[in-house]
C-alpha cells in the first residue's frame, strides 16, 4: 500500500507539470441575458464521434475551463453556444491543427453558425496548447492553486470512467479506479463534496429515469446538501450544485409525469405511450418521491403545487393517448365521414371504449396510490380523475355536437350505459366531484328530449286520416294493431334511458297518451260514414235539449252495418289489451322513479286514456242501443193495423226491447270486462232463440213480399235481418 502511495504522488507530479490553465479576465458586467457554451471533441480517429463524456457547460466570463486531450492534428472542437432554455443558437468547429503552431496563449474570435445560415455570431475563445513537459505550463499549473487539484481530479475521474465504459446503464465505478479516485483526492485534498458533486455531475450528463439512477443520485446528493446547509461549500461547488440541482428536478419533472410509462428496461426509461397500463408503482417512482423530499419541503404548499402540476401533466399525457383514435370524428371534414351507419356505429363504438379506458386508468391510480409510496398530503386518485373526467367530457360533448344521435339506437345506448357506468364508478371510488367533469345525464338530456319529440311526431304522423282506409272485412281495425305495434318498438328503444334516469318516464308517458288520443281520432275517421247515424245519439251537453225537440225519426229502421261490429270490437281490444299492454311496460319502469315533476304524478295520463276509452265504448254502446230501441216504433206503428204481421211485430218487438234493456242495463255496471262478458252470455242466447224461432214466419215473408209490395213488409223484413245479425255480432 505504501509503494502504492508512492506511485501515486509520481504520477501526479507528472500531471501536474504537463496541465496548463485557462485564464481569463472575469467580466465586470454580465449580460441581460446568460448565455452558456459547451466544448467536445470529435477524434479523427475514431471517425469523428464525439467524446462518450457529454460536455461541461461553461458560463461565459467566470474562468471556467475544459481540458482535453488531443489524439491527432485532425481532431476538432465543437463550440456550441445555448440559451437559457437549453436551445443551440450557434455552434463553430475549430481545428485542432489550426490552432498547434504555437505554444502561447491563444485568444481569437471564432464565427458561430446555425445549420446553413450565414454567420449569427463570434464567441472569444482563450486557449492554450501543451505539446510536451515544459516548465511554462508547470507554472501555470501552479498559479492555479486549488483549481489545479480539481483538474487533476477530473482527469482521472474522466479516465476512470473510460475505461469502465460509464453510461446511462452503468453508473458505478468500482475496483482499482475507486481506490486510485480515492488516493487522489486523499493526496490532494479534495473536499468531499467537491467529489460528489463532479461525479454527480456526470451522471446527471447520462441520466435517465430509472431505480439505480436515481437511488445513486439520492446517495450523492444527501451529504452535498448537508454541507450546503453548513455553508461549507466553496463558490466552485455552490455553482456545480446549482447546475446539477437544476438537472436534477427536471429529471424528477420526467419521473412524475411519465409515471405510469417507466421502464427498467428500456434504453431511455420510459416505454411506449401504447402499451399496456400499468397498476404498479414503477421502482423508480419510490427514490424519485425521497429526492424530491429532500429538495422540496413537502409539508409546504408550494411544494406540493409543483408535485400536483407533475401528476395532472402525467394525467393529461395518457388522457391524451387514448383519445388520439377519436381525434378523427372531431375534424372539420367530418361531415362527409360520418354518413354511412357503419362508420357512425364504429365512431360510437370507440368512444364507448374511451370511457372504459379512462375508467381502468382511474382504477390503476387507486392501486398505485394504496402502495402509500406518494407522500400523504397528495392524493393521486383525486388529483388524475379530475383530468380525467374534464378532458372525457369535453370529448364527449365535442362527439355528440359532431354526430348527434337521432334515436337511442343500439351503439348509441351502449355510449349511454358506459358513460353512466363511469359516472357510477367515479361515486362508488369516492372521487370528489369536479366543475366541468362528466355527468351522464346532462350529457343527454337535450337528445333525449328531442328523441322523445320526434317519436311523438312520427308517431301522429302515421295517425293521418288520410293514410288509413276502412278494411272490407276485418273484425278489428288492422291499423290500430300497427299502431299500437310501433308503441311498444318506441317504447323499448328507451329501456336503457329510463331505467338509469326514470324522470324521462313522464314525458314519455305524455308522448304515448297523444299518441293514443291521435289513434282514437284517427279511428273514428276511418269508420266516420258507419258511426254517422250514431251522432244523433251521443249529442253534446249543451245542444242535448235542443236536438231532443227539433230532432225527427228517421222514416227507415236502423240496421247495424257489419262495419259497426269491427270499430266497437277494435275499441273494446284498445280497452282490454292493447292500452294495457302499453300501461304495464311504463308501469315497470315506474318502480324506479322517486322523483315527481311538478304536479303530476305518473300514471295520470294512461289513466285519462283509460276513461276516453270507456267513456266512447260506453257511449257509441248506448247510442246503438238507441237506435234499436227506436225502430220498435216504428215497426209497431207500421204494421198495428195488419192483423197478420201483428203476432210477428210482437214477437220481433219483445226480442229488441229485451236486448235493448239489457244494454241498458249492461252500460250502468260497474266492474270488469269478464264479469260483463258473463253477465250478457245468458241474455244474448235468450235473444238468439227468439230470432230463431221467429225463422218459423220465413216461408210466407217471400210469398207476401212478392205478392204485394207493401212498404210495411220490407221494413218487418229490415227488422228481422238486423235483429239476428247484432244477436249474433254481440
Amino acid at each position: 500500500m505504501q509503494a502504492g502511495s508512492d506511485y501515486v504522488r509520481q504520477i501526479s507530479k507528472v500531471l501536474k507539470s504537463q496541465v496548463t490553465m485557462l485564464t481569463s479576465t472575469s467580466s465586470t458586467s454580465l449580460p441581460e441575458e446568460m448565455f452558456t457554451c459547451t466544448l467536445e471533441l470529435q477524434s479523427s480517429c475514431r471517425g469523428y464521434q464525439r467524446d462518450s463524456i457529454s460536455p461541461q457547460y461553461l458560463k461565459p466570463g467566470t474562468g471556467e475551463s475544459q481540458l482535453f486531450y488531443l489524439e491527432s492534428q485532425g481532431d476538432v472542437i465543437i463550440v456550441e453556444v445555448q440559451d437559457n432554455n437549453r436551445v443551440v443558437i450557434g455552434r463553430a468547429k475549430i481545428q485542432v491543427s489550426s490552432i498547434t503552431d504555437t505554444q502561447d496563449e491563444i485568444i481569437r474570435w471564432w464565427p458561430l453558425y446555425l445549420e446553413d445560415q450565414e454567420c449569427v455570431g463570434k464567441i472569444q475563445l482563450c486557449m492554450n496548447l501543451s505539446m510536451s513537459s515544459n516548465s511554462y505550463g508547470s507554472e501555470k499549473m501552479l498559479q492555479g492553486g486549488l483549481a489545479v487539484d480539481t483538474i487533476i481530479y477530473d482527469m482521472v475521474l474522466e479516465a476512470a470512467m473510460r475505461a469502465q465504459s460509464f453510461n446511462s446503464k452503468m453508473l458505478h465505478i468500482s475496483g482499482s479506479w475507486k481506490w486510485l479516485l480515492d488516493e487522489f483526492a486523499d493526496y490532494y485534498g479534495v473536499s468531499d463534496a467537491y467529489r460528489k458533486l463532479r461525479y454527480l455531475s456526470y451522471i446527471m450528463n447520462v441520466a435517465i429515469p430509472t431505480k439505480d439512477c436515481l437511488v445513486l443520485i439520492h446517495e450523492l446528493l444527501l451529504p452535498v446538501l448537508k454541507a450546503r446547509e453548513d455553508r461549507t461549500l466553496t463558490r466552485q461547488e455552490r455553482s456545480i450544485m446549482l447546475d446539477c440541482e437544476d438537472r436534477i428536478k427536471s429529471l424528477l419533472a420526467a419521473v412524475f409525469e411519465n409515471y405510469k410509462s417507466l421502464d427498467e428496461h428500456s434504453p431511455t426509461g420510459l416505454s411506449d405511450l401504447y402499451g399496456p397500463i400499468s397498476d404498479y408503482a414503477a421502482p423508480a417512482l419510490a427514490p424519485a418521491v425521497q429526492i424530491f423530499s429532500v429538495l422540496h419541503d413537502i409539508l409546504s404548499k408550494e411544494a406540493q403545487d409543483i408535485l400536483r402540476n407533475y401528476l395532472q401533466t402525467a394525467a393529461a399525457k395518457r388522457c391524451r393517448r387514448h383519445m388520439i383514435e377519436t381525434d378523427e370524428f372531431l375534424s372539420s371534414n367530418n361531415d362527409s365521414l360520418l354518413t354511412d351507419p357503419m362508420t357512425i356505429s364504429a365512431a360510437y363504438l370507440k368512444m364507448k371504449t374511451l370511457c372504459i379506458n379512462i375508467s381502468c386508468e382511474i382504477q390503476a391510480d387507486i392501486k398505485i396510490h394504496n402502495q402509500n409510496i406518494l407522500p400523504s398530503s397528495i392524493d393521486l386518485t383525486n388529483i388524475a380523475a379530475s383530468i380525467y373526467s374534464t378532458e372525457l367530457c369535453k370529448r364527449l360533448k365535442g362527439f355528440l355536437s359532431s354526430s348527434p344521435p337521432s334515436r337511442p339506437l343500439q351503439h348509441v345506448a351502449e355510449l349511454i350505459i358506459a358513460t353512466a357506468d363511469f359516472e357510477r364508478d367515479l361515486h362508488s371510488w369516492q372521487v370528489r366531484p369536479v366543475h366541468g367533469g362528466v355527468v351522464s345525464r346532462e350529457l343527454f338530456h337535450d337528445y333525449i328530449m328531442v328523441w322523445i319529440e320526434d317519436t311523438r311526431l312520427h308517431l301522429l304522423d302515421n295517425c293521418k286520416a288520410e293514410k288509413t282506409s276502412c278494411p272490407a272485412v276485418s273484425t278489428i281495425s288492422p291499423f290500430v294493431e300497427q299502431m299500437y305495434e310501433q308503441i311498444k318498438e318506441s317504447i323499448h328503444e328507451y329501456g336503457v334511458v329510463i331505467n338509469r334516469w326514470p324522470q324521462y318516464l313522464m314525458s314519455l308517458e305524455s308522448a304515448v297518451a297523444d299518441v293514443e288520443r291521435e289513434i282514437m281520432k284517427a279511428l273514428e275517421k276511418q269508420y266516420m260514414e258507419t258511426l254517422m247515424p250514431l251522432r244523433d245519439g251521443i249529442p253534446k251537453y249543451l245542444e242535448k235539449q235542443v236536438q231532443r225537440l227539433t230532432r225527427r225519426q228517421s222514416i227507415a229502421p236502423y240496421a247495424v252495418p257489419s262495419q259497426l261490429g269491427a270499430f266497437m270490437n277494435t275499441v273494446k281490444r284498445m280497452l282490454d289489451v292493447l292500452h294495457c299492454r302499453v300501461e304495464d311496460i311504463l308501469k315497470s319502469w315506474a318502480a324506479y322513479l322517486t322523483i315527481t315533476s311538478g304536479n303530476n304524478v305518473f300514471g295520470e295520463q294512461m289513466n285519462s286514456i283509460t276513461v276516453m276509452l270507456k267513456k266512447k265504448y260506453k257511449n257509441y254502446l248506448k247510442a246503438i242501443v238507441d237506435k234499436l230501441v227506436s225502430n220498435v216504433g216504428m215497426i209497431f206503428a207500421c204494421f198495428m193495423r195488419d192483423p197478420v204481421l201483428t203476432k210477428t211485430v210482437f214477437i220481433w218487438t219483445d226480442v229488441i226491447i229485451s236486448y235493448g234493456f239489457f244494454r241498458h242495463k249492461l252500460t250502468g255496471i260497474q266492474g270488469s270486462s269478464e264479469s260483463l262478458k258473463k253477465q250478457e252470455r245468458p241474455m244474448v242466447k235468450v235473444i238468439y232463440e227468439r230470432g230463431c224461432r221467429l225463422s218459423a214466419f220465413s216461408s210466407w215473408i217471400p210469398s207476401r213480399i212478392c205478392t204485394r209490395s207493401s212498404p210495411a213488409e220490407y221494413l218487418l223484413l229490415s227488422a228481422e235481418v238486423s235483429g239476428i245479425g247484432w244477436a249474433r255480432l254481440c
